[in-house]
């Protein structure tokens, strides 16, 4: 599913240039479940935004899901993020004018799904969110706005999800009950699950373990991978 050899990000400054990835290698299987941890700098949310297509690696190859980074446009990336990603942000990242169904819906109606609505209610509904479909983001509290996202997130059916501390905005009940709902929701459609978290607890309820320092893997998981499902 996810196939990232020797990648570096480079990015200019005024003192010179930094490196912000010095040559990451790692593989995901389609399906797997995979924590990412390290401390604040160590390039975790630079990895990510990699995977997403949302920042191009300085060198290095990056393959999702068979497409090669390499070979598309930003045009290309944009497809493929809508028809092959969500992503889940600390910050929800929902348009403060646009209903919890209308934020749903977008994501739909870009791909070009004649359902876009109906879907989306569904994916609101199976979230315990049906009673709030009209409700805007300001009048939903953060563990709603939340849910919100990981409908939005879950709605095209994307073969990859990436969650950059998903909890982080959320008091430990809350945070508990989104973390719960987001393994329920990959297990259920089987998808690739990156999940960036500070929280030790929270990155073992996934299948293994990669370790950042530096902008460096120290540890891919590999040797403490887990069997079963996640969240067991």
């Amino acid at each position: 599913m996810i196939n990232l050899s020797d990648v570096e990000l480079t990015l200019p400054s005024a003192a010179g240039p930094v490196h912000i990835l010095r040559g990451l290698s790692l593989e995901i299987a389609h399906g797997e479940t995979v924590s990412v941890v390290g401390p604040s700098g160590s390039g975790k949310s630079s990895m990510m935004m990699i995977m997403a297509g949302l920042e191009r690696a300085s060198s290095g190859r990056v393959v999702i899901g068979g497409a090669d980074f390499a070979t598309l446009d930003e045009d290309g990336l944009a497809r493929f993020r809508r028809d092959a990603v969500g992503i889940v942000f600390q910050d929800f990242h929902l348009v403060p004018t646009m209903t919890a169904l209308e934020n749903v819906a977008i994501p739909l109606e870009l791909g070009g799904r004649p359902d876009a609505f109906g879907r989306a209610a569904a994916c609101l509904e199976a979230v315990g969110l049906g009673h709030r479909l009209t409700h805007y983001p300001g009048q939903l509290s953060g563990g709603e706005q939340q849910r919100t996202a990981l409908a939005r997130a879950f709605a095209p059916e994307p073969d990859l999800l990436l969650a950059d501390e998903p909890t982080g905005n959320l008091d430990g009940t809350t945070g508990e009950s989104v973390i719960e709902l987001l393994f329920d929701l990959q297990k259920k459609h089987g998808t690739t699950l990156v999940l960036i978290t500070h929280d030790p607890q929270l990155a073992a309820r996934c299948s293994r373990t990669v370790h950042l320092l530096d902008g460096l893997i120290v540890d891919d998981g590999r040797d403490s991978r887990k069997t079963g499902s996640a969240g067991a």
